[in-house]
């Protein structure tokens, strides 16, 4: 090995191109630099499939970019980082910051346990979890002046990969073969194409039937590519779905930056209040939800989605929200554990903090009154049932907007009647919320 050795441990920034941990480690180690992934059990248990082969498909992009040297190490990274640092003589070892509660208690264990320096860069975010505060140096507890604050303070402009990288070598495990597009070109080439129609999705957006959306959080999330890229991009673009966008790119540094302050938040509401909600015990109503069988056809083509990719349209992910928890009056804390195991996207922050607002109990949050009619809003997101005959073949002889009340046009043969009587399951919501506020 060489005298000087920097280590690059990848984690949710899989690329070469505007990735500032890395530049440093180049830097570090004069250029020479082992880069390593480490397979957390923690991580890859919680992990459903659609997520797995995802990150696996994205590492063996990540691998090829490097001349096949990226190192794969299964583990614990408190052990396995230290470890390998030392089997290589590191003098250094370079990160993007994590945020996210187990992150921050990871690298602080790994940072202990190392014999040379832990050298965190740069983050997953344009503007890192803490940075943004009102003029009284406190937090923002409020999307909107957050989102002023976001864009006054700016970020600074996306970085080349570097050119003078001598990646090194060491016994790396093996990685299973996928067959899934993903890592850097793909998200980069994908954004390139999908950015040309920017200016329709501010119209276009909430219709599950167009399927408008930019399908970018699944880079977002492993860092494939970084948000200041897509940022500066946009910067080029002139129109209300150009800022629609960036606004929804606030949105998910919004919620990076409320988990990072209360880590509590990924599981229990931020509003205590809501401690005292009663909910339902999660049953048969709940596996009815996960299986796409509770009567609704666009919360079960929704969920059927999901099962089926591991993504779902977002108006579609506030839809069945609502209806798990307003409906079936079921905590969301399950909502938000089905969508961490199947979501290929799923993102601890953003994952958590929507639920909560949904269920009216986080940060500027939708009031709890606001709850989702299940049939207006197919409806009016997919006027012509093409979403959901889409994902239920039960529904494709009910032409048009009969898919959506498949009970009043005879049924259907094989969809189950709903499970539950919305009207009914309103009134029962907005009577448990009247509880609490007691």
């Amino acid at each position: 090995m060489p005298d000087v050795t920097a280590l690059m441990w990848f984690r949710r920034d899989l690329r070469l191109t505007d990735n500032p941990a890395l530049l440093d480690a180049v830097s570090a180690g004069d250029g020479d630099v082992l880069g390593v992934f480490v397979v957390d059990p923690l991580l890859w248990e919680r992990s459903g499939d659609p997520r797995r082969d995802h990150l696996t498909a994205s590492l063996t992009a990540l691998s090829e970019a490097m001349g096949g040297r990226l190192v794969i190490r299964h583990g614990d990274p408190a052990q396995v980082i230290p470890e390998l640092a030392d089997e290589i003589g590191a003098a250094s070892v370079h990160i993007s910051a994590d945020y996210a509660p187990y992150g921050q208690r990871r690298d602080q264990e790994v940072e202990a346990a190392l014999k040379c320096p832990l050298v965190a860069t740069g983050s997953p975010y344009a503007i890192a979890p803490g940075r943004i505060q009102n003029q009284q140096g406190r937090p923002y507890q409020v999307f909107t002046p957050y989102f002023r604050a976001w864009l006054e303070h700016g970020w600074r402009k996306p970085v080349d990969a570097p050119t003078d990288v001598n990646w090194l070598e060491a016994k790396s495990d093996h990685l299973p073969k996928i067959d899934d597009t993903a890592g850097e070109n793909a998200a980069r080439e994908h954004w390139q194409t999908w950015l040309d129609d920017v200016a329709q999705y501010d119209d276009e957006r909430d219709r599950p039937d167009l399927d408008s959306t930019s399908r970018m959080s699944i880079p977002l999330k492993w860092g494939e590519i970084h948000p200041r890229t897509m940022l500066f991009d946009l910067s080029h673009k002139r129109s209300q779905g150009a800022e629609a966008y960036r606004r929804e790119l606030a949105w998910r540094e919004f919620c990076a930056d409320l988990l990072a302050r209360h880590p509590h938040a990924a599981w229990k509401p931020l509003r205590p209040e809501f401690d005292r909600m009663a909910y339902d015990e999660p049953g048969d109503q709940l596996e009815a939800w996960q299986q796409g069988r509770t009567g609704f056809p666009i919360v079960d083509a929704g969920m059927r989605q999901l099962k089926d990719s591991g993504f779902m349209h977002n108006r579609v992910r506030m839809v069945v929200a609502s209806f798990l928890v307003k409906d079936l009056h079921v905590h969301w804390k399950y909502g938000a554990r089905w969508f961490m195991q199947t979501l290929r996207d799923g993102d601890l922050a953003s994952n958590s903090l929507n639920w909560q607002w949904v269920a009216g109990c986080g940060a500027d949050a939708s009031p709890y009154f606001r709850i989702f009619n299940p049939i207006t809003q197919g409806l009016k997101f997919d006027p012509q049932g093409e979403y959901v005959r889409r994902w239920i073949p039960e529904l494709r002889d009910l032409p048009g907007k009969q898919a959506h009340e498949p009970w009043k046009h005879g049924g259907a043969d094989g969809y189950p009647a709903p499970i539950v009587d919305h009207a009914e399951a309103r009134l029962e919501a907005l009577r448990r919320y009247e509880a609490i506020r007691a």
